[in-house]
């Protein structure tokens, strides 16, 4: 799909972070979906930490008469997808929100590779996967992380388990213990995170064997950051 310098916006919707690196690479995200898709205008927003809230962003535009389609690069749905964007959404008129970045067979590709990068064997049935997620109390994001839980052990032979940051059961700490009375010879977390932050550092206690990097930067994102445009766009 082209896009031109009057079309639609496209806001992408951080978390916000005070972690420096972590606004670099958001940051880099969208330069990455600006480089792959010429003429597109993007511009960015964030729903806690850092401003410009999504609020003032999609207000800003719809007083313009700029439409926009706000894309979440969250990792699941929850809160912060059905409320706080939903909402920001529902009071700018030409403006629609998308649907986040995950679940996609895409992620999880990255998600194999930083852990092979890490040193972790996917064809070693004594090495468990904790797949750590920033957690939700929304029962629509943990079932988010679970289905990419799924997704990956499709391409693990040992077990594939998941552990939360925060708000959802269990803990990354009691995920990698649980995954040691299981059996498992090598524990590897693998950080379900797009970049650095509170919720990384935290993975670094956590009692695993290995841990890996965040999901950015890789190309594929910037790749699923379009397609969630444009099928906000056409849907």
């Amino acid at each position: 799909m082209s896009s031109s310098p009057d079309g639609p916006v496209l806001v992408a919707c951080a978390h916000g972070t005070r972690n420096p690196t972590g606004r670099r690479l958001i940051a880099e995200l969208a330069l990455a979906a600006r480089t792959m898709r010429p003429g597109l205008t993007t511009t960015a927003a964030f729903v806690d930490v850092q401003p410009p809230t999504v609020v003032d962003v999609v207000a800003g535009l719809a007083a313009a008469g700029r439409p926009a389609v706000v894309v979440p690069l969250l990792l699941s749905g929850g809160y912060h997808v059905h409320v706080d964007i939903a909402g920001a959404v529902a009071a700018a008129p030409g403006t629609v929100a998308a649907r986040p970045l995950g679940p996609d067979p895409r992620l999880v590709e990255v998600l194999h590779d930083r852990l092979v990068s890490a040193g972790a064997d996917p064809d070693d049935p004594l090495t468990a996967v904790v797949l750590a997620a920033a957690g939700s109390s929304d029962v629509r994001a943990v079932a988010d992380v679970e289905s990419t839980a799924e997704l990956l052990q499709r391409t693990w032979t040992g077990p594939v388990t998941t552990g939360y940051g925060s708000a959802a059961l269990p803990t990354v700490p009691d995920a990698v213990g649980a995954a040691r009375r299981a059996g498992a010879g090598r524990v590897v977390v693998a950080s379900y995170l797009l970049a650095p932050g509170h919720f990384h550092d935290k993975l670094t206690d956590a009692g695993a064997d290995l841990l890996t990097a965040p999901l950015l930067p890789d190309q594929r994102i910037a790749a699923v950051l379009l397609d969630r445009y444009d099928a906000a766009l056409t849907g």
